[in-house]
């Protein structure tokens, strides 16, 4: 990850959430004005494997449900977690987590097409459209912001939110129950063959766990603790002579000491580390 991002992370997006809601209001728009254009926008794959390759890009602007007082809250709900998320984990890796996701979609939009026309090879032309086009508005992005959701949960475990804008609850065991939801909704449609809906769950599902198996080993550092690292490699990547790790009392680093382990204390204002000698002896910087 960080190679890539000395590579490619000028070209990251910031307030990458507030364009995707910014892309809602103009679903919105185009489907009280013009439905019929909307319809030319939606991840259909049968018209983009016939030219319309458009599609790929434009069905992240598809709403996620129909437009009231709820949806707004929604909307302005997954803009303060995608904000939160951005500054503490970076641009960079925020972004590869969003696209990560909308990728996995288009990936499962495209299996769930091989495999109705394996189940059903005699499909027309004709018919093969209609269903796909039906199909095609099951694909949304609403399903990235719940593996936002998730993710969230995942880093701010012990956050609070206010359930019904009354009861207090900890984000982690609301990540729990957005988790449980999808695995059985997933289930259900599975049931039913409802194939659509199951690729856009199943990405979600598996974006989230590429994210949790990436960072697990993280667990046991708090939002400032990774912000602070975050902070730290871009120092790095602005002055490569700096050290990776340096300890704030002695001044041993991992390249005079490759021996010793360094890290970050939580109890003190800045960015300071401490070799494994004086993490727990130093005095906390206030």
């Amino acid at each position: 990850m960080s190679k890539w991002e000395k590579k490619f992370g000028k070209y990251a997006i910031s307030n990458l959430t507030m364009i995707l809601i910014m892309g809602y209001v103009a679903g919105y728009i185009l489907t009280w004005l013009a439905p019929a254009v909307m319809d030319y926008l939606t991840l259909d794959t049968y018209a983009i494997l016939h030219g319309q390759v458009w599609r790929l890009v434009t069905w992240v602007i598809a709403p996620p449900s129909s437009f009231d007082i709820f949806t707004i809250i929604m909307l302005f709900f997954y803009w303060s977690l995608g904000t939160q998320l951005e500054k503490v984990w970076g641009v960079w890796r925020y972004n590869v987590y969003i696209f990560t996701g909308i990728l996995l979609t288009v990936a499962g939009a495209m299996l769930v097409m091989g495999l109705i026309y394996l189940l059903y090879p005699g499909l027309s032309p004709a018919l093969a459209s209609n269903i796909f086009g039906a199909g095609a508005y099951f694909y949304s992005t609403y399903y990235v912001n719940m593996s936002i959701f998730l993710a969230y949960a995942f880093t701010f475990p012990e956050n609070q939110v206010l359930l019904m804008f009354v009861i207090p609850v900890k984000v982690k065991w609301m990540g729990v129950v957005y988790g449980l939801i999808l695995v059985v909704n997933m289930i259900s449609a599975v049931g039913q063959g409802f194939w659509f809906q199951v690729a856009a769950i199943g990405a979600s599902l598996l974006n989230f766990l590429i994210f949790f198996l990436r960072t697990r080993s993280h667990m046991h550092l708090n939002p400032k603790q990774i912000k602070r690292r975050a902070e730290f490699r871009q120092d790095i990547r602005r002055n490569p002579k700096v050290t990776k790790h340096k300890c704030a009392v002695c001044g041993r680093t991992d390249e005079d000491s490759p021996e010793l382990e360094f890290r970050f204390c939580s109890k003190c204002n800045g960015n300071y580390e401490y070799c494994q000698n004086h993490l727990f002896t130093h005095v906390h910087v206030k």
